[in-house]
């Protein structure tokens, strides 16, 4: 898979913190920026992180979501370490997410790259709009498992960043840089989804709220109603109030 060069929103100072969002099916990084900084674009190109037979059932025919999803979340993690470099190291500076299989792609590029020891303290913070959590049902069968323990949170990401690796990049071997933390676990988690949006149910969210309460330390779940595109965006004002609430705390 091929991807563009990311689009960056130039700062207007110095360059202290970086927020890494992903944009959801069938837009792009400059019109996601362009929406999210209140003008609206139109296009007709589709693009996608990976293939979703369906998102009527976004369980069905997952198989289909591997070979994608596998290079978005490389993709990604270069992403991160090339900020990282740029901050210095401050992955505390460096926020990820995004929107719908946005939110899809980076969830799973963050539990990947602690896999490859490529995040080595906790991030500013996840977010996720309107999302949902790719291979759900298996993570709930992996993590009400008897053997899982959870107050052992390394143990716990790191069967959950094995189960990337052996379920959905299909075995491939890649070369570990360094042991993570555990502390990466206490990266704040914000999560909101419109309780009326027609394109990814909120059931979804929920569910992807519910897995990674049992995952992580600090997980804040937002609902609302009455957001544009059909519900699925964020709600404007109070949604991006939340949002930079999140950021600042």
């Amino acid at each position: 898979m091929e991807f563009p060069p990311p689009h960056i929103q130039p700062w207007q100072t110095s360059h202290t913190h970086t927020v890494i969002l992903l944009h959801g099916r069938g837009s792009d990084g400059e019109e996601f920026a362009e929406e999210f900084f209140s003008s609206a674009t139109s296009k007709e190109e589709i693009c996608s992180w990976f293939d979703a037979y369906s998102l009527d059932d976004i369980h069905e025919r997952q198989e289909l979501q591997k070979k994608g999803l596998k290079e978005s979340v490389l993709h990604v993690i270069d992403i991160i370490e090339s900020e990282a470099k740029l901050l210095d190291g401050r992955f505390s500076n460096i926020y990820l997410g995004g929107i719908s299989q946005g939110m899809a792609t980076s969830f799973w590029a963050f539990f990947a790259a602690i896999g490859l020891g490529k995040i080595q303290e906790p991030l500013g913070g996840l977010l996720g709009f309107c999302g949902w959590f790719p291979f759900a049902h298996q993570l709930e069968t992996l993590l009400s498992e008897p053997a899982v323990n959870f107050s052992q949170t390394h143990a716990i990401q790191d069967q959950i960043s094995s189960f990337f690796f052996s379920e959905i990049a299909g075995n491939e071997t890649l070369e570990i840089t360094q042991m993570s933390n555990s502390s990466i676990i206490c990266t704040p988690v914000f999560l909101s989804h419109g309780t009326d949006d027609v394109w990814v149910s909120v059931e979804l969210g929920r569910q992807a709220s519910q897995i990674l309460q049992k995952i992580m330390v600090h997980v804040e779940w937002n609902e609302f109603t009455g957001a544009e595109g059909d519900g699925h965006w964020v709600k404007e004002p109070e949604g991006f109030d939340q949002i930079l609430q999140f950021l600042g705390s």
